[in-house]
């Protein structure tokens, strides 16, 4: 069995074992290396023991034989946990993860020992990524690191969290899982019997304790921050705009506002004359505005008025500056 050596030889190991043969060009460019590199290093996992055989002829390569494998039992949890994640190498880098995933990158053939078999169920349990965008820039908080280092050990935290009104507080956490959504980091941690959402943003200090806690195992991460994103974006939907719209505006309605909300206005819309009148919830007038104004044409704004009147600002604007001929505009000095 070969277990040690350079990262390039137990890629190479690992690339003859997933395939019967291999030139030395095919290992030169899939190693980054030249065809002499190629041939010193079969030569040195030769004399290590690996029975790696090169036929000779045009059409010869590199090979191994006697049904040789290796299953670089090195394999450590990080490294298995982390290489379910490989695919988000932005948010390995976040979460300090990535010098764990790179190295089982390097044991990606092999078979993985029975204690580790549940390795991607153990990652989905502890990270969630919610790819749609709501409103937020995306942005690294400084203390994700230690954060994340307890989600994956399952340690108890102690840290000091900023609240929305900006006064500060002390949290003893147990973090289960960490969510990325559109640039913004968030942990579902339990604090005393009840589960909560914390920005990772405003935490101003995080102490990992040496202690474990013991995960609740009917905890799903990924139900848990679907539920909490519903009721979030239900609980910003304080207005309600009456519109009139085309069947086109009807169809593109979902993809300019909060779906659920749209999806809720038109299953209740009314047919007038050929349109569909619909109620539809938003988080304000002014959010509304940039969001209906996207639908040009398909959409009438009914009330409230203040909207309706906007509109009819924005309409003759339009009317302005595309009635007008198409010679190029000069800028007022």
């Amino acid at each position: 069995m070969f277990f040690g050596g350079p990262p390039r030889l137990i890629k190479l190991v690992l690339l003859l074992q997933s395939r019967p043969s291999m030139t030395a060009a095919e290992l030169a460019a899939e190693l980054e290396v030249s065809e002499r590199t190629i041939t010193r290093d079969a030569l040195a996992l030769s004399e290590a023991g690996v029975p790696v055989y090169a036929d000779r002829g045009r059409a010869g390569g590199y090979r191994l034989v006697g049904g040789y494998r290796t299953r670089l039992t090195g394999l450590a949890r990080g490294e298995a946990e982390a290489l379910f994640l490989s695919g988000l190498p932005g948010a390995l880098r976040d979460m300090g993860l990535e010098d764990a995933a790179s190295a089982a990158r390097l044991k990606v053939s092999a078979a993985l020992l029975p204690s580790l078999r549940d390795a991607h169920e153990s990652a989905a349990r502890r990270f969630h990524l919610d790819a749609p965008g709501w409103y937020q820039e995306p942005e690294t908080p400084e203390l994700l690191a230690p954060v994340a280092e307890a989600v994956w050990d399952d340690r108890w935290v102690s840290a000091r969290y900023r609240r929305g009104d900006g006064t500060e507080v002390e949290r003893e956490l147990e973090p289960y899982g960490l969510v990325l959504k559109a640039g913004v980091w968030y942990v579902c941690a339990r604090s005393g019997s009840a589960f909560r959402t914390y920005r990772v943003d405003r935490f101003t200090a995080v102490a990992v304790g040496e202690e474990r806690f013991d995960r609740d195992p009917d905890f799903d991460l990924s139900v848990f921050w679907e539920e909490r994103a519903a009721e979030f974006a239900r609980s910003i939907l304080r207005a309600e705009v009456v519109v009139r719209l085309t069947e086109a505006g009807a169809r593109r309605l979902p993809y300019v506002t909060d779906r659920a909300a749209a999806g809720e206005a038109l299953a209740a819309g009314t047919a007038e004359g050929g349109l569909l009148r619909v109620v539809l919830r938003v988080e304000s007038e002014e959010v509304a505005f940039g969001q209906l104004l996207g639908l040009g044409p398909e959409v009438e704004v009914l009330a409230p008025d203040a909207l309706r009147e906007r509109f009819t600002e924005a309409a003759r604007g339009m009317a302005a500056l595309y009635g007008e001929s198409r010679a190029p505009r000069t800028a007022h000095r």
